[in-house]
């Protein structure tokens, strides 16, 4: 019976091999082997428009990518493959009813001189790049710099999926430059007389994370960031704003006191003494006045507020 069993399983096997032949020959299929090359960004397209963020938080930013020819086999002449900055793309991103409006990135923001590059023959894959240079943007507004690929040599075609880089910031209405008034109290409590009281610690910087989260260093100790969160209602000069939270990430704790021997408290959050209400739509005048956030330490009384620049 097993013998049997094994004749019948090998007959099978050969039907399905001459099938699957009979199909590769049969126009109806398409036939990968006699296809033409494919120029691509891997890790490019809407598919990645996410990992196309430039969420790095110093000022000078550099990011590689890859240029890829996608074959059957790998291509035994070098292939030239033309890249270009196509602004026309950021109004198509505009118009595709997504929450973010973006800008073209400004002269000086950026540099990008590959205007080609050339895939050497037996290889797949080049790298280039592009470099940024955040402190010339305005961090309340969202900017795109989006990189095609125009043509290839060789007979390649341009993926329809895979040829554009979306490289791209995110703007927030709240983010910007800040003076920090810094009040400090050496008890977990704010009823005695502070022991800095309303120093000015200059200059701070409130990070864009997306259009309704941003963050901004502490004066206290090693300057653990708030991470600030708010609902936005609207556009333009007639916005409003609500739900403002703040909180320290598991991760800033980590990263910023562990080892420090400062323990969190209670907190962080928007003063009372503000008048904040979470329920009420303020306007953007009225929402920089709640910029005063308090928290303590096991030993400490923190008090940030922060006055926009």
């Amino acid at each position: 019976m097993k013998k049997r069993l094994y004749v019948l399983t090998t007959v099978l096997a050969a039907a399905t091999v001459l099938s699957l032949s009979s199909c590769l020959k049969d126009s109806r299929y398409v036939n990968f082997a006699q296809s033409k090359p494919i120029a691509n960004f891997p890790l490019g397209g809407q598919a990645n428009f996410g990992a196309d963020a430039i969420l790095d938080q110093t000022d000078t930013i550099t990011k590689q990518f890859a240029v890829d020819i996608a074959s059957a086999t790998v291509p035994t002449t070098a292939t030239t493959v033309t890249l270009a900055i196509d602004n026309s793309i950021i109004t198509t991103v505009n118009n595709s009813g997504g929450t973010v409006t973006y800008n073209a990135m400004p002269t000086g923001s950026f540099v990008f001189n590959t205007t080609s590059v050339t895939i050497p023959a037996g290889k797949r894959t080049a790298v280039v790049s592009v470099t940024f240079y955040k402190n010339q943007l305005d961090p309340s507004q969202s900017y795109m710099l989006p990189i095609k690929i125009v043509s290839a040599s060789g007979g390649a075609i341009v993926s329809g999926n895979f040829g554009i880089h979306y490289f791209h910031f995110i703007g927030n209405d709240f983010a910007g430059s800040y003076e920090l008034i810094w009040t400090r109290w050496n008890a977990p409590d704010t009823s005695g007389t502070p022991a800095y009281d309303h120093l000015d610690l200059g200059p701070y910087t409130m990070s864009p994370v997306d259009p309704t989260t941003a963050k901004v260093a502490s004066g206290y100790y090693t300057g653990i960031p708030y991470t600030l969160t708010f609902t936005k209602t609207g556009t333009g000069s007639s916005a409003t704003y609500s739900n403002f939270a703040v909180t320290f990430t598991a991760d800033d704790i980590a990263n910023y006191w562990t080892g420090g021997g400062v323990t969190l408290g209670s907190g962080p959050f928007v003063d009372p003494l503000t008048g904040y209400n979470p329920n009420t739509q303020y306007t953007y005048a009225q929402a920089l006045k709640l910029f005063r956030f308090y928290y303590t330490t096991a030993s400490r009384a923190i008090i940030d507020q922060y006055i926009k620049n």
